[in-house]
């Protein structure tokens, strides 16, 4: 395997761009209790880039979500009795993702039954380029290899005990220990890239490997997954190729987290601080 060490940069925005020109992100996720997850994503993507930002939830959901911030559009989609996703939004699920370069399932789904039948049903027809995090990859273990036979690019970005459950590691040592191994294995089994989260974090696409070195303990704090699955979706919508919108994601997310905790300390930083420090983090990557 190929070990890779530069990391890509995004083209310089042409002048007559416009909002369309940047791509269109859809991030489907939230679930009563955790609304915080896609807005987290949706609002990542647009400090990443990206021109548009909608989060398609629940209709139980969509109200809270909306709230989080005017940048953000909202797709209410059919919900179940207990206001998760149903497998009933399906269709317009996937109908909106025509309009748009990049997905993201996950953040904040829960793991209602009936909607690990929608993520399912919905990862193995979506031809956007696709990043499956959180409840996206709770929901796919023991079926990951949904990925590898559909039509369409996808990252995937767990964390280790994540990582283990789509491998089928026992829960008695549900992470993998060699973490090498684990994420070619991933990228095997997934045929997608492969983001496996932790200490020196690492993207692998089964023919390239790529250990990040950005990035402190104060990042291990809900959330701040969610702002990396927003990175990586708007690098995807303005036309980086998976592992390469992988790698640049990676290195901007962690480069964000360590000027928040020189500036904040690394014990009270958190997810949404990193919304904040991205731009520096971009510029940093251009000098």
């Amino acid at each position: 395997m190929r070990i890779v060490r530069t990391v890509p940069r995004l083209p310089r925005r042409p002048r007559d761009a416009h909002k369309g020109t940047f791509g269109h992100v859809l991030t489907i996720g939230g679930s009563p209790g955790l609304t915080g997850a896609p807005a987290l994503a949706a609002l990542a993507a647009l400090r990443s880039g990206a021109g548009l930002s909608t989060v398609g939830c629940s209709r139980a959901v969509q109200p809270v979500v909306a709230s989080y911030s005017p940048c953000i559009m909202t797709l209410p989609l059919p919900d179940t009795t207990g206001g998760c996703l149903s497998h009933a939004a399906l269709a317009p699920a996937l109908r909106f993702s025509t309009r748009c370069r990049a997905v993201v399932v996950g953040p904040g789904l829960g793991r209602d039954p009936d909607t690990a039948e929608f993520v399912r049903s919905f990862l193995a027809s979506v031809e956007a380029a696709t990043v499956v995090d959180a409840d996206g990859l709770n929901l796919l273990a023991g079926r990951a290899e949904i990925l590898r036979e559909a039509p369409g690019e996808f990252v995937v970005t767990p964390h280790p005990v994540e990582a283990g459950r789509l491998l089928g590691l026992p829960k008695t040592s549900p992470a993998p220990t060699d973490r090498r191994k684990a994420v070619a294995d991933l990228a095997a089994l997934t045929g997608a890239v492969v983001v496996l989260k932790g200490h020196r974090t690492l993207v692998c696409d089964g023919k390239r490997l790529y250990e990040n070195r950005t990035g402190n303990p104060g990042m291990a704090t809900g959330g701040t997954g969610d702002v990396l699955s927003g990175v990586v979706a708007a690098l995807l919508a303005q036309g980086l190729e998976p592992f390469e919108a992988a790698v640049l994601g990676v290195c901007v997310h962690g480069r964000a987290g360590d000027l928040g905790a020189r500036r904040l300390g690394e014990v009270s930083m958190i997810a949404s601080d990193l919304l904040d420090y991205l731009p520096t983090a971009f510029q940093r990557g251009r000098s």
